[in-house]
């Protein structure tokens, strides 16, 4: 008898194709909506593997419905969305997507950096709608990035990828973690600062730490006050690590130049969000890893991981608690 999957949004058909070889496959079959919980909560009672999103709690609740439940492969690089231990206390495999997605995120991160220094989605909007009537000597002028000093927070694969671009840029490169990486800075030209300096010297601070309790609102308003006021704040890693109101305030109040971000504390961003009323703020709908190639890669990865549990084998990017 086949193992029974379900996946909680629609995978490229070249995915669905090699799960269904496999293994008995139910999926939800909207892409753009998550699965109600109402229904996840009915499809993992049976379910032997699932494959999810960020978007998906798999939870304590989750989990006491799902009896038969080997594996959870999360299509992600982050897992908050999952309680591990939970499962590790009842034998369940967790998954998730690392490495793939690094240099794809890295562009975006670097992307994002540009686009809100030199304020190019103001100057698009500026263009359509039919405000540019002359060229003026100061007309939509930004903050230079060649030459300027960035700050990381957070100095993982995607951190050592976004110093490889900045170099690119003769960008000078603080970098603040948990652990320290001499080695690193050895190799990538860069220094560490503690917190406090860094976002004291760092024209951009972009935040690429992953989420967990310890770090919720690490950047509130004494941190956003200790920035230069021609500074911009990059977030593409949680949304959950800046204090969304106190951000609103300093921007509004020009603590801080400008703010990039990726994502949010809530996703989707409700329309009265009072960061959508700001010009000086780009936001994005969560696409760090948005490349059609990564994406495959993410999915091909998720499907793996979930087929080597479940046919005896080891799983590629097993999370440990």
């Amino acid at each position: 008898m086949k193992c029974k999957v379900y996946v909680t949004r629609r995978l490229p058909e070249e995915m669905i194709d090699k799960l269904s070889s496999h293994f008995e496959v139910t999926m939800w079959e909207e892409e753009e909506i998550p699965v109600p919980r109402e229904v996840l909560l009915k499809e993992v009672e049976e379910v032997d593997g699932l494959i999810c999103l960020l978007t998906d709690s798999i939870d304590e609740e989750v989990l006491t419905k799902a009896q038969h439940l080997k594996v959870i492969s999360s299509c992600s690089v982050g897992y908050n969305h999952i309680d591990v231990q939970a499962a590790a206390k009842r034998g369940i495999v967790v998954t998730n997507t690392p490495g793939v997605l690094t240099e794809t995120t890295a562009d975006l991160t670097f992307t994002l950096l540009m686009t809100t220094a030199r304020r190019v989605v103001e100057a698009s909007d500026f263009l359509r709608s039919g405000e540019w009537g002359a060229w003026s000597l100061m007309q939509l002028t930004g903050q230079d990035v060649y030459g300027a000093t960035l700050g990381i927070i957070g100095f993982g694969r995607i951190g050592e990828a976004l110093v490889k671009r900045a170099k690119g840029f003769d960008m000078n490169v603080l970098y603040h973690s948990r652990t320290r990486k001499e080695e690193k800075e050895e190799e990538l030209g860069i220094h560490y600062a503690e917190l406090g300096v860094l976002l004291q010297q760092s024209d951009f601070v972009c935040l690429l730490l992953p989420y967990s309790p310890e770090v919720h609102h690490l950047i509130g308003k004494e941190e956003l006050l200790l920035m230069k006021r021609t500074a911009i704040l990059i977030n593409t890693a949680r949304g959950g690590i800046v204090d969304e109101e106190a951000l609103y305030q300093a921007l509004k109040a020009g603590d801080i130049w400008a703010a990039g971000l990726d994502v949010f504390e809530q996703e989707p961003v409700p329309l009265d969000h009072p960061l959508l009323s700001l010009p000086n703020v780009v936001m994005l709908p969560h696409i760090g890893s948005a490349s059609i190639q990564t994406r495959m890669k993410m999915a091909r990865l998720a499907v793996d991981n979930l087929t080597n549990v479940l046919t005896g084998e080891e799983p590629i990017n097993p999370i440990f608690v």
